[in-house]
């Protein structure tokens, strides 16, 4: 007999209590989220109590979660990206090693869309400027190639010959890797991550953004240009082409958000 009352024990738990303990959360303002995780700790429980003899039945098999909220990527405009990248080109003039790096780092990761983990894991033999084109190894270990453009290849030209033989200089002067940290070894993730945070996160908005906005930025800004969607999928290397329909929500948010702002009868 089904009751949405207290329940005092555990065989005293149907379906139906477990629905209003859900609707009760979900009430309180708890995130979805929220309720997903403590519903499948729930369903692990009684699991648990019916294999070991605790309880009769497991009243959470038909129990369902809610599905948690897929966060739109934070996504810079192309107009500010555009701003930072060419502050970066003209601090470059300097010749300062690690200015010239950092501007390559930023070129090459929203020129070809590639994870911060393909960018630190480049060799020198992987880009070749005249195609424009770069071999990472992805996750999976699976290898693509990737395009990128001009800006991005004359960024990579610069650094390679006017910054990299100083910052291999201070290392062991062996190393492959293209992009190299302050000390001469290859550069880590949380370097390149601290360059896009310092550089790119006041052209993003609002606290810290690391080298993912470039890479959700590139997808946004291909699709909006008219990029067809698997193309962008193989670019970005995802495996299955769901992960990539994400930016097309994003483009579609700005197109409505454009139009609240410009149609007078919005």
């Amino acid at each position: 007999m089904s009751r949405v009352g207290p329940a005092t024990s555990i065989a005293e738990v149907d379906l139906d209590v477990l629905r209003s303990w859900q609707w009760a959360a979900t009430q309180r303002g708890d995130s979805r989220a929220t309720v997903a995780r403590r519903t499948s700790s729930v369903k692990a429980f009684f699991s648990w109590s019916v294999e070991s003899g605790h309880a009769p039945t497991d009243p959470a098999l038909r129990l369902g979660a809610p599905k948690r909220g897929r966060t739109l990527p934070r996504v810079a405009t192309a107009g500010a990206l555009a701003d930072v990248l060419n502050k970066e080109h003209d601090a470059g003039v300097s010749g300062d090693p690690i200015v010239l790096r950092d501007g390559a780092i930023l070129e090459t990761l929203y020129g070809s869309g590639m994870r911060v983990s393909e960018l630190c894991g480049l060799n020198l033999e992987d880009v070749d400027l005249s195609r424009r084109t770069a071999r990472v190894n992805g996750k999976g270990a699976k290898e693509r190639v990737v395009p990128f453009g001009a800006p991005a290849a004359s960024a990579i030209d610069a650094y390679r010959v006017r910054a990299r033989p100083t910052l291999l200089a201070r290392g062991d002067g062996e190393s492959t890797a293209l992009f190299l940290g302050a000390r001469g070894g290859r550069l880590g993730p949380r370097a390149a991550y601290d360059v896009v945070s310092r550089l790119v996160s006041p052209a993003v908005g609002g606290g810290d953004v690391g080298p993912h906005a470039l890479r959700h930025s590139a997808a946004t800004h291909l699709l909006d240009g008219g990029a067809d969607l698997r193309a962008v999928q193989e670019i970005l290397g995802h495996a299955s082409l769901g992960t990539t329909q994400i930016y097309t929500h994003v483009s579609s948010e700005r197109l409505a958000a454009s139009y609240r702002l410009a149609h007078p009868r919005a």
